[in-house]
């Protein structure tokens, strides 16, 4: 863990309790006087605690410094991802944030199931604990979309991952906008939405899970 996240980091005296109490206390067993790293992930400060007293279910900790840390990747990178499975998205979504991916708007493509719903609260937290365990001093950013359609408005300069000659790697500079596919790929109507030019492919004859093929793209084009 790089740091701990606590919405309050900043205040000059910091009260915790619950999960971070037993975290930092039951599990990690700090000790008075231990300085513990914390941020908001609201600024791009890091803050610099002093553990000064300890009690049955809480703790107080004082501020002892503060620094401007800003840990991102230089590429920029937005992600359309057509919506599957919820539970796989939860499961990968980390990795997506490790790399440094700056937003993913989700879209209810015509082949993703419309029963599906996310989870934004239980995502947050995910993407807060994948940060405070990398370092990243912010999360991916979220919005979604009712389909595609909408997002291409939007964003008319998107690549889109699909099958195609065009090698992603060619264009690994030039990408700042990707969509990709749910589970049976896009639809014939979406594809017909799409300029040729900016259709995408991998070096592979293999067919690849929406969730594999986000994170192998993401890492072409950001790494």
């Amino acid at each position: 863990m790089q740091y701990v996240f606590d919405k309050n980091a900043k205040d000059n005296t910091l009260f915790i309790k619950d999960e971070n109490y037993n975290y930092l206390i039951k599990a990690r067993r700090h000790k008075l006087g231990d300085k513990i790293a914390f941020r908001n992930l609201e600024d791009n400060f890091i803050y610099i605690y002093k553990l000064s007293n300890i009690d049955k279910k809480s703790a107080i900790l004082d501020l002892e410094l503060e620094e401007e840390k800003i840990i991102e990747n230089d590429k920029e990178l937005h992600l359309a991802w057509c919506i599957i499975d919820p539970k796989i998205i939860y499961e990968n979504i980390t990795s997506l944030n490790e790399l440094g991916v700056s937003k993913i708007s989700f879209i209810y493509s015509d082949f993703s199931q419309k029963n599906f719903k996310i989870n934004f609260e239980k995502l947050e937290k995910i993407l807060i604990n994948s940060s405070s365990q990398c370092g990243r001093s912010s999360i991916v950013k979220i919005d979604i979309y009712k389909n595609i359609d909408e997002f291409i408005k939007d964003y008319p300069k998107s690549y889109i991952l699909d099958f195609s000659n065009n090698l992603i790697e060619s264009k690994k500079d030039l990408i700042d906008n990707l969509i990709v596919g749910p589970e049976g790929g896009f639809s014939k109507r979406e594809r017909e939405l799409f300029n040729k030019d900016l259709v995408l492919g991998f070096k592979s004859n293999l067919v690849l899970r929406s969730e594999t093929a986000i994170i192998s793209a993401s890492s072409k084009i950001i790494i």
